[in-house]
Order: C-alpha cells, then sequence, then structure tokens
C-alpha cells in the first residue's frame, strides 16, 4: 500500500533533493553576509534580519502546507523548490533592501513547501520500527548538504563572483526539482486522504492527542538552542572567552557539526530498538550537561572535545521528536502534525537568537549557555512525565491503522 502515492524509491529521491537543497542553502551562509555588506552596505542589524524574515516565512506556510499535502503534497515540493530558484535569480537583481527582505521571507515559503512535504515522505511509508532510521537520513541528508556547501561558499564569492553563491544554489533548486520531478507525475493515492470535513478537524484532533504538545516544544527548544545559542554565540564564545584565532574556531565548529553528523544515525536506530523515550529523555539530559558546563571551559583541547560530544548529544535526539510525532499520529493525519510541528520549530528558530542574544548583553556571555541546559533539562522533565500516556496513544493508533488495512 503506497501513501502520497509514494513508491520504494522515493525516500532516496527525497533524500538526493533534500542534500542538493541545503548545498545550496549551505553555499549562501558564509556568503550572504558579505554580499549584503557590498551590495547594501548592511550593518549587523541588517544582516541578522535575513534569518528572521526567511524564518516568518517557513512560520506562515507550514501549517498550510501539511493541510495541502494530501491534495497537492508532490508538487507542493516541487514548486516550493523552484520558488526558491526563482528568488535566487530575482534577489541578484534587485538593489532595494526591503525588496531583497521580501524575496527572502519568500524564500522561508518556498522552504516550507519542500521540507514539510520531505519530512512526512520519509516517515510515512516505514512501519514505526524503521521510522527513527528515515528521520535520521534525512538529517543526515540535510547536514551532509550545509557542510559541503558552507566549506564550498566562500570560495565561490572570491573566485566566481558575489552573485555566483545565489546562482549556485537556483541550479541546486532546479536539479532537485527535475529529480523528484518523475515522482511528482505519479499518480495520487486517495485511500488515506481525509474527507472536506474531517480536514476541517484536523489539526484539533492532532494537537489533543497526549505527547504531541510536548515534542512541538521540544522540537522549538532544540532549533532555538542551535541556532540562538551553537550557531551565533559559540564562535563569539571561542573568540571572546578562549582567546582563540578564526581559524581554531572554524576548526572547533566543525567538530561539533561532525559530531551532529556522526550522532543523528545513531539516534534513529537507537530509539527504533528501545523506544522514543527511552532515547529522547537521557540524550536531552546528557545535551543540558554539556551545554550548562561548556561555561567552564577555556583550554582549547577540552573545548574541541566540547564541542564534538554537543554536537553529538545534539544529533542524537535531534530525529527522535518528528518520529515519535509519526507515531502519536494516524497517517492521515500526519501531514498536518508535520506542518504543525515545523511551525514550532520556526517559532523557536525566530525566538532563540532572539532571547539568547538578549541574555548575553544584559547578563553574560555564558548566560545563553545555562539558560539552555535549564531548557533542555526541563523538557526532558516533561517527556518523562507524559511517557507512559504516550505509550498508550501509540498503540491506540498502531491498532487503528491495522484495522484500517484490514477492511
Amino acid at each position: 500500500m503506497t501513501t502520497f502515492g509514494i513508491r520504494p524509491r522515493v525516500p532516496i529521491t527525497v533524500l538526493a533533493a533534500a542534500f542538493l537543497f541545503n548545498l545550496g542553502q549551505g553555499v549562501l551562509r558564509p556568503s550572504m553576509p558579505l554580499y549584503l555588506q557590498r551590495v547594501f552596505a548592511a550593518n549587523y542589524r541588517m544582516v541578522t534580519l535575513i534569518p528572521v524574515v526567511f524564518g516568518l516565512g517557513k512560520w506562515v506556510a507550514s501549517l498550510p502546507t501539511g493541510y495541502l499535502l494530501n491534495r497537492r503534497g508532490r508538487p507542493l515540493m516541487m514548486s516550493g523548490l523552484l520558488l526558491i530558484a526563482l528568488i535566487d535569480v530575482a534577489s541578484v537583481m534587485t538593489s532595494n533592501y526591503a525588496a531583497f527582505l521580501g524575496l527572502r521571507a519568500l524564500g522561508g515559503v518556498g522552504w516550507a513547501m519542500f521540507a514539510t512535504v520531505a519530512t512526512t515522505a520519509m516517515v510515512n511509508p516505514p512501519a514505526a520500527q524503521r521510522r527513527g532510521r528515515a528521520v535520521s537520513l534525512l538529517l543526515m541528508s540535510e547536514t551532509s548538504g550545509l557542510l559541503v556547501g558552507s566549506a564550498a561558499g566562500g570560495w565561490l564569492y572570491q573566485d566566481a563572483g558575489v552573485t555566483s553563491p545565489f546562482f549556485f544554489e537556483a541550479v541546486c533548486m532546479g536539479i532537485a526539482a527535475v529529480a523528484v520531478g518523475s515522482w511528482a507525475a505519479l499518480p495520487t493515492d486517495k485511500a488515506t486522504a481525509p474527507r472536506a470535513s474531517q480536514k476541517r478537524h484536523a489539526l484539533g484532533e492532532v494537537l489533543r492527542t497526549r505527547g504531541v504538545l510536548v515534542m512541538g516544544v521540544t522540537n522549538a527548544v532544540l532549533i532555538a538552542i542551535q541556532t540562538g545559542t551553537l550557531v551565533f554565540l559559540f564562535p563569539l564564545y571561542l573568540f571572546k572567552r578562549a582567546g582563540l584565532g578564526p581559524e581554531a574556531v572554524g576548526l572547533l565548529v566543525s567538530l561539533g557539526v561532525f559530531g551532529r553528523l556522526v550522532a543523528l544515525w545513531l539516534g534513529g536506530s537507537l530509539s527504533d530498538r528501545w523506544g522514543r523515550i527511552r532515547v529522547l529523555t537521557p540524550g536531552l539530559l546528557a545535551y543540558a550537561v554539556l551545554l550548562g558546563s561548556m561555561s567552564l571551559l577555556t583550554h582549547p583541547l577540552l573545548l574541541g572535545v566540547w564541542s564534538f560530544a554537543i554536537g553529538a548529544a545534539a544529533g542524537l535526539v535531534a530525529p527522535v521528536p518528528t518520529a515519535l510525532m509519526s507515531d502519536l499520529v494516524p497517517r492521515s493525519r500526519q501531514g498536518v502534525a508535520i506542518g504543525w510541528l515545523r511551525t514550532m520549530t520556526d517559532g523557536g528558530q525566530i525566538v532563540g537568537p532572539l532571547v539568547m542574544g538578549f541574555l548575553a548583553d544584559a547578563i553574560d556571555l555564558s548566560a545563553p549557555f545555562l539558560f539552555g541546559a535549564a531548557l533542555l533539562a526541563t523538557t526532558a522533565w516533561q517527556c518523562h512525565r507524559q511517557a507512559a500516556t504516550m505509550s498508550v496513544a501509540i498503540e491506540e493508533t498502531a491498532v487503528t491503522a491495522s484495522d484500517g488495512q484490514g477492511e
């Protein structure tokens, strides 16, 4: 039986598209601030507005995409890729900063159209026993693309021209759209598509499922710490507190990315084998301890070990909320559930940098690390409290799915 027209080969297509998508995004990461300063004479505030408006675009579009997924999911995925490609071309043709901001916000809409469908495609076909590994593979493809793209972005900007990263991303999006084109042409499976009367109440039913709210908050906390503390403030901590130079900072940051990449597969596999909560709760606590103790370290060797370990802890827990969310809700509601989960995640991406930056300015550079550790510990406690009721909800969903297949 297929869902959303998915065939066994589609997850491989999704993984390839996710790699290309994030390859293009990665190329823009180091080059975007340089482009903004050169073309628009941008200050720091203007630079930091780019990820904010991009996140707002994702936040607005993720849940509607989840609702549209059953009828338009596969074409939405390809349309999102093509939208970003067009926006990249338009971005280099404008000399107005406000117009540039608007285009990047639309890019966030394209990102939501792609990522919501891609995530649902990965969690929907596998049985629950393989769902964690499926999410891990998707995150590994995304992380690998970002890693390669980030390494190449500065070289492209310097040697191929200031606009070359935008055109490179547009080409990546075009190739990815072609890759999913054959999938988008497949006939849609209507077997699990909800009726119009059911769709109106889909989000309410999803949110009433025990554990769904906790998983949404968990994902929001994880991305808030990732973007607000590790991406933006950790390099500053290494530079100011540890006295490391740019090359050493880059090396330690890359160790964290490598640690995440190594642990992603482990997290998904262990959650499939041992159970989601048995991996998520201790993983969050270990993450909290490592993050909180980071503010006590200044020796380069220890910082390198901690950077790898923090990346590994983040990678260990990253696939579990999405897999657990898919265990909790029936397949006919998974598009809406993933859309809502993405909305919560995007909210964390928007709020995280603002809150962590405020704490660093108002208190101390170590404050975001300690606050992030407290958030992780609190989230772990909430997951532990609802473990039993989530297990019951998963069993009920599995029974309902078995009955539906029997009919």
